[in-house]
């Protein structure tokens, strides 16, 4: 199919764009590396009267250090973390999820704001940023806000982002000493959409998991905490039995939905797998 026919225009500052959201409302579509917008244009799942290129706007790219966190802009492509030695050294979870996010030609393109505003439920960002307590800053004509990540993804491709927002960086605690991370997924082919993924991370500094979360991800809505999970690993070591009772109740906690080839009761299955791969990292 081909996309019905929209205006285009690429402002060239903050003002402009909140402008144009401001005139034309619903009728507007913003558009980074349009790795998904592009797609939803073609099936015609999406029909805005007006697509707004946002790629001139330099001050959404970037990946910098401040005040202890790790802070990406909205338009820096998964091939940029994925090759960045400051994500490496602070926030290696995302170095290691940008490897499954498609393939190299949508990595080059496609870029982290535009992901974590399109919140799809199988995508890598949005459970990353959840799992590692992140922050989403949002701008708009009254200035900048921050969302955590627990209350930023609302529904089904549905966010916290105000009418006339728009998602300018993506913030996470840089990785202090003892910070303990797990990340892994499943998927029918490299490069596809998750059947399940995970993504964890706890403050480690003994033996023992302290504040732990524990992200799944292709299972629902949104990603999801397993809180009840979360707060049996919070103060105990993961070996031997305890690594059984966490994923028993893990099964038990989540109610996954069915996808074109996969039961709930698959995807609850490999959701144990999954949890015990990531813990099996965690031992001495």
């Amino acid at each position: 199919m081909k996309a019905a026919a929209f205006d285009y225009v690429k402002p060239s500052s903050f003002d402009e764009v909140f402008a144009l959201l401001q005139e034309h409302g619903d009728d507007a579509r913003l558009m980074a590396g349009g790795q998904s917008l592009v797609a939803t244009l073609n099936m015609r799942l999406s029909e805005p009267a007006l697509v707004v290129d946002i790629t001139g706007l330099d001050a959404l790219r970037g990946i910098t250090v401040q005040d202890r966190h790790l802070r990406i802009g909205a338009l820096t492509t998964h091939a940029e973390i994925e090759a960045s030695a400051l994500v490496a050294q602070h926030a290696p979870m995302l170095a290691k999820a940008a490897p499954d996010i498609a393939h190299r030609a949508i990595r080059n393109a496609g870029t982290w704001g535009g992901s974590l505003a399109y919140a799809d439920p199988a995508a890598e960002w949005p459970a990353c940023l959840l799992a590692l307590g992140g922050t989403v800053v949002a701008r708009g004509p009254g200035g900048e806000r921050r969302i955590a990540a627990d209350d930023f993804f609302l529904g089904l491709y549905t966010t916290a982002l105000e009418p006339g927002e728009v998602l300018v960086a993506g913030e996470v605690p840089v990785a202090e000493t003892g910070h303990w991370w797990g990340f892994s997924e499943l998927a029918r082919r490299h490069g596809d959409y998750a059947i399940v993924g995970i993504a964890a991370s706890a403050r480690r500094p003994a033996s023992s998991f302290q504040d732990p979360r524990i992200v799944l991800f292709g299972v629902a809505a949104t990603p999801v905490r397993a809180r009840k999970t979360e707060a049996l690993l919070d103060g105990r070591v993961p070996d031997g039995g305890m690594v059984d009772r966490l994923v028993s109740c893990l099964r038990e906690e989540i109610d996954p939905f069915a996808d074109l080839n996969n039961s709930p009761e698959t995807k609850r299955h490999l959701a144990g797998v999954l949890l015990q791969r990531v813990l099996a990292t965690a031992q001495p």
